[in-house]
């Protein structure tokens, strides 16, 4: 069975196991797309596609759940199904309802809303009863922002400017400062939200639905029923850390911007319960990392510990390397405590060659 997530919101000194593969100790795999599903530029990461088609076989529902807000679910399915995905727009859950579900709690049924965004933003408002605007002299009763893309006109940020200053409510879809694309990392609606915020003299602050936010998570449990829900991202200041106010177990995959480094330093909010090389760890159990009474920590056929200064990782040769990870994870976690691991684990990485 999987793990009952006691350290969950407290101290997670140690990765979990579990004895049944993820795709049936969980009922839904709440999915993150960019690093996790496909590449910046919409190529599927390898084994992504199979290992998602064997876990909708095996029974677990799969919810695709993005902060880009400038996309449609229908446009996000589509594009997923290019790919070999089986997706309906039912399946996407974006920050653009989450935010679009605030506001419609706060706001009557068909007022105006002042749009900084794009199409996925102006829909998911409409599905909440909402009229979109485009000016701050169009009456608007809050104000909601969300990634409209590159080419987003300077102009938007002003008329969110003015109708702030003149008290109407602020609504984030995301903070997210990048985004990433096709010929790299560009700003995000994190970025854009930051010019707003410098326009209005810094005296208000958006209320911020996305991941982390709990706004997101509640949005994605509402749409798909879940009861045991696992999340499963690339990112920890995101994907995990939403998981971590959820108050639910996460998967880090390590096809994204995660690498092992930043996961050993990784602070008790951003620690997985699960870390896999790729999405075939849906399909796979997890060994159990032990503790030991001398302070080392094993998992399979590795034992790792602190000596000194450093992480010290002994093993047989052969061993799974995320094994070794895993053993890594839970000396430099329980070295840690609730701050920052700051050991050298230099050399131990070396040994796995990540």
């Amino acid at each position: 069975m999987a793990r009952d997530g006691r350290e969950r919101r407290t101290e997670r000194l140690r990765p979990g196991g579990s004895a049944a593969p993820l795709s049936e100790a969980y009922d839904t795999a709440l999915l993150d797309l960019d690093g996790v599903v496909y590449f910046a530029g919409g190529a599927a990461i390898p084994h992504a596609v199979e290992a998602l088609g064997a876990a909708r076989e095996r029974g677990m529902r799969l919810a695709y759940v993005t902060n880009n807000a400038l996309r449609t679910p229908d446009a996000v399915a589509a594009h997923l199904t290019e790919l070999g995905v089986a997706a309906d727009p039912g399946d996407v859950v974006t920050s653009a309802q989450a935010v679009a579900r605030l506001v419609a709690e706060d706001v009557p049924a068909g007022s105006r809303v002042l749009v900084v965004g794009g199409e996925g933003l102006r829909v998911a408002l409409r599905e909440r009863g909402l009229v979109p605007v485009e000016s701050a002299d169009d009456e608007p009763v809050a104000v909601v922002q969300g990634y409209g893309g590159p080419d987003m006109a300077w102009g938007r940020f002003a008329e969110a400017a003015y109708a702030i200053g003149r008290g109407v409510p602020w609504y984030a879809s995301n903070t997210d400062l990048t985004i990433p694309g096709a010929r790299g990392i560009g700003p995000g609606n994190g970025a854009a939200v930051e010019v707003v915020r410098i326009a209005t003299g810094g005296r208000v602050e958006p209320e911020v639905a996305g991941k982390p936010q709990p706004p997101m998570h509640r949005e994605t449990v509402l749409r798909t029923g879940a009861r045991r829900p696992l999340v499963v991202g690339d990112r920890l200041d995101t994907d995990i850390e939403g998981a971590f106010h959820g108050g639910v177990d996460s998967l880090l995959v390590l096809t994204g911007v995660t690498d092992a480094a930043t996961l050993l330093a990784a602070v008790p909010e951003h620690r997985p319960t699960y870390v896999a090389a790729d999405l075939r760890g849906l399909l796979q159990g997890q060994p159990e990392v032990v503790s030991e009474s001398d302070g080392g920590v094993r998992c399979g056929g590795w034992r790792a510990s602190a000596a000194g200064d450093a992480l010290v990782l002994e093993g047989a040769e052969g061993s799974d390397v995320l094994d070794g990870l895993r053993a890594l994870c839970g000396a430099a976690w329980a070295s840690a405590g609730s701050g920052a691991c700051g050991l050298d684990a230099g050399k131990a990485l070396a040994r796995l060659g990540l």
